[in-house]
């Protein structure tokens, strides 16, 4: 091999170890700077993208501190409506406890398959500590969270008193911006749909009962007669009428 053809190669070997080098094992940097941290002991995520904290979200988390694994892991698959097998709850079905995204992790051994990051169909657990060892978020925030980290994307999940830009540098990671960012505005359940589970439905069926709209039960349930009853409210009062209890039909029903 002619002696600049061996010179070259050199020089490109030495480039590419230096950016490795460079570049610890699970850094954000290979994912554009997103970041996902969840705090267990508020039961918060806080997502960054290049560096900067972009939102919080309330979670829910294990049952007992031991579900739920602390570390550093990455998001090794994504997968849209994934069926409950354990319950044999096909994927998308309101029943499933799964929720409507996956985001799986590769913690304790497994490759995404035991633990995630997915919606729920009971948005009252959020917040609380409810789960096997998932981490549960509400639906529509999920989907969008989802619609943002790839794979590989960096999660610490951890129980600290720190803020989160602490977690992220004893961790590693180089992070810029506000730490004061608010917890996203869905914090009560406040967007209620088909499937939906919990205390907030039935004071959504209680007060649509109460004005003439026949919800046949107030059991916390949101199913198909809670959502007519609601698409009859939202076209009398000339609103979207999609049997969705987002922030206009909350206030026209005045809860």
């Amino acid at each position: 091999m002619p002696r600049r053809w061996l010179t070259f190669f050199v020089l490109a070997f030495l480039l590419v170890a230096s950016f490795i080098v460079n570049v610890p094992a699970g850094s954000a940097a290979a994912t554009g700077g997103k970041l996902i941290i969840i705090n267990k002991a508020n039961n918060l995520l806080a997502y960054y993208d290049n560096g900067q904290l972009i939102k919080k979200f309330k979670v829910g988390t294990g049952r007992s501190k031991s579900l739920t694994p602390e570390g550093k892991f990455k998001i090794v698959n994504k997968i849209v409506n994934r069926p409950y097998y354990k319950g044999k709850i096909p994927g998308g079905d309101p029943r499933n406890p799964l929720g409507n995204r996956w985001l799986g992790l590769n913690a304790r051994g497994t490759w995404g398959t035991t633990y995630g990051i997915h919606g729920n169909n009971n948005p009252s657990s959020i917040g609380g500590y409810v789960s096997s060892g998932c981490v549960r978020m509400y639906d529509e925030e999920v989907e969008w969270l989802f619609d943002q980290v790839p794979i590989n994307t960096p999660v610490i999940i951890t129980s600290s008193s720190k803020s989160f830009n602490a977690i992220a540098a004893a961790n590693g990671f180089r992070v810029t911006g506000d730490d004061s960012v608010p917890v996203s505005g869905n914090t009560k359940g406040e967007i209620l749909k088909r499937g939906s589970r919990g205390p907030a439905v039935k004071e959504l069926q209680s007060k649509l009962t109460s004005l003439g709209y026949d919800t046949r039960g107030t059991d916390g349930i949101f199913g198909v007669n809670t959502e007519n009853a609601l698409r009859k409210f939202q076209k009398d009062r000339k609103l979207a009428v999609d049997g969705v209890y987002g922030p206009a039909t909350k206030k026209a029903l005045g809860i």
